[in-house]
């Protein structure tokens, strides 16, 4: 298998060495692993690209590059340009340090890498930690994912809706925050919505009376509703969700074509 790795903490974060090890698991000896990551944080840049400015490459080492531009950039560089004798078999993107459920998807460039891989035709899993009490001032943070990211990936290959369609289904996976061995199971989860918890800005004046505005996020402990993501990793579970990228509301669509039409 020839896995194309990515991330939006950057090139020397350490969830990546994470996803590099549960990556390594999954190809096997014959298999390849492949990395393309931002040079430099990209978070919060969710689906973005560069459209109107080029990116530079570089390559680090043995099947290890980074690109001056964000995770969806990286994995177009991937396949264009690192792989363009052929195309990976498989897009993983984290494993980011703190969640990406519930709000937090949207904003999420780890999950902006894995939409792009599937608009690309290709099969694509996002992971992240999730960072609570538990495990947020530990030496280690990714623990549920070193000891469950292998296994999880494994199951949504074997187990997974993996057809090609026009906008095709990948995977948001978060692992919650707990310690090593404390991971309850998996679940199968719809994206929540925290309710009044909010991204917001913050006003502050610089040394030189400038005022500048901080983005700060609201609450990560606010449960979303009973059995989707947030509330199914605060209670300890493995949350994953299937996604897509078509963003209709197709509930509405027949009310709103009897009104309009």
């Amino acid at each position: 298998m020839r896995i194309l790795i990515t991330n939006d903490d950057g090139i020397n974060a350490p969830g990546l060495k994470v996803l590099e090890d549960i990556a390594n698991q999954l190809a096997g000896p014959t298999g390849e692993v492949w990395t393309v990551a931002p040079a430099f944080e990209q978070s919060g840049v969710a689906h973005k690209i560069s459209y109107t400015h080029p990116m530079m490459i570089a390559q680090l080492g043995e099947r290890r590059f980074a690109a001056e531009g964000s995770p969806a950039d990286c994995v177009m560089a991937g396949i264009y340009d690192v792989l363009s004798d052929r195309r990976p078999d498989l897009v993983l993107s984290g494993v980011n340090r703190g969640n990406n459920a519930g709000e937090n998807a949207l904003y999420s460039g780890t999950l902006g890498a894995a939409l792009e891989a599937a608009l690309q035709g290709l099969p694509a899993i996002a992971l992240s930690q999730y960072l609570g009490p538990d495990n947020h001032l530990r030496d280690l943070h990714f623990e549920s994912a070193i000891e469950h990211g292998a296994e999880t990936v494994r199951k949504l290959l074997d187990h997974g809706h993996w057809q090609a369609e026009d906008y095709r289904v990948f995977y948001n996976v978060n692992f919650p925050p707990v310690r090593k061995g404390q991971t309850k199971g998996l679940r199968v989860s719809p994206q929540g919505y925290r309710r009044d918890s909010f991204f917001a800005v913050e006003p502050h004046i610089s040394p030189s009376g400038r005022r500048f505005l901080w983005i700060k996020g609201g609450s990560q402990r606010t449960p979303t509703l009973p059995g989707t993501d947030v509330a199914n990793n605060l209670e300890g579970y493995i949350a994953v969700t299937p996604m897509r990228a078509d963003l209709t509301a197709h509930d509405t669509l027949a009310a709103l074509k009897d009104r309009l039409e």
